[in-house]
């Protein structure tokens, strides 16, 4: 009995051994490969390995790279559902969650961010990153109240999370209140380093203002920060023309026309066509759908 079954059960046994000892071994290489290829860079050939890699064994771990290759790869939809794979088995991970709302966002699915978001203050609601993200999916929603009381539970979590005053102040601006988005544009002049952004924000407060002459003073600011700012030009432009300085408003267009080839092709071929006059109705209509926040009128 013992003789049949070493000649015929066990060659069997060492059989199936062997091919479980080729399947763990083919898995651990299509990982390391997948591993090393998105170090590199290589984000389509990472996602090959890690697909075979999961047909044969579907690893948390492993589902954790392929995210980030899918993401690579921008096939977010795949990739938030792998990440929502994850949070099933680490329900607690608060990781999972922020980089869901990061997909999320790239997506403009708000609904999907705030359930990440909600998820993530579950575990930890002082978390200052995941009020900021809850913010942007409100902002997304256009539920601005809730964004702002968001992001000063991000703030008074972290007093020096400048992203999340600068979102602050944004929004505020959005909504009217022109002194708080002041206040918060002053905290960020004072305490983080000047960037377009910051300077931007002030110009869009100041022109909201009525200050005119500090509009145009922080507008060129901008543009001396970032030569290839159209928001700036364009902004700017429209100030200049409901100032009446047709000419700079025109070279300013022309900024803008230079940089941007799509506006370039719908306006700039009929200035090339016609007079001066009629160039400067040109700028005149172009500008009349210039204010992206709704701040000031162009008086035209």
């Amino acid at each position: 009995m013992n003789l049949l079954k070493k000649l015929f059960g066990g060659n069997t046994e060492i059989s199936e051994r062997d091919k479980l000892r080729e399947k763990v071994r083919n898995f651990d290489l299509l990982k390391y490969e997948g591993v090393r290829a998105l170090k590199k860079g290589q984000s389509a050939y990472a996602l090959e390995c890690f697909e075979k890699a999961l047909e044969i064994n579907p690893e948390l771990e492993l589902r954790d790279y392929y995210s980030q290759a899918l993401i690579m790869n921008n096939k977010l939809r795949p990739a938030l559902e792998q990440l929502d794979e994850m949070s099933k088995a680490q329900p607690d991970n608060i990781l999972i969650y922020m980089r869901m709302a990061n997909v999320a966002y790239m997506l403009e699915d708000y609904d999907a961010m705030t359930h990440a978001c909600i998820e993530a203050l579950r575990i930890d609601d002082n978390n200052s990153e995941a009020n900021y993200i809850y913010a942007r999916a409100c902002i997304g929603k256009n539920e601005l109240i809730n964004a702002i009381a968001l992001l000063t539970k991000a703030i008074t979590a972290n007093e020096k999370y400048d992203s999340a005053y600068l979102l602050r102040s944004e929004t505020l601006l959005k909504m009217g209140d022109l002194n708080s988005a002041e206040n918060d544009a002053k905290w960020l002049a004072e305490n983080a380093e000047s960037n377009e952004d910051i300077l931007l924000l002030r110009a869009r407060i100041a022109k909201a203002k009525g200050e005119s002459d500090i509009a145009l003073d922080f507008y060129a600011k901008v543009i001396e920060q970032n030569p290839f700012c159209i928001d700036a030009f364009k902004e700017r432009g429209a100030l200049k023309l409901s100032l009446g300085d047709k000419e700079g408003a025109e070279e300013d267009m022309r900024q803008v026309l230079e940089l941007n080839p799509k506006e370039q092709n719908g306006i700039n071929g009929e200035f090339a066509a016609e007079g001066t006059e009629n160039i400067q109705q040109k700028v005149e209509q172009a500008y009349r759908s210039v204010d992206p926040y709704g701040i000031g009128g162009i008086g035209l």
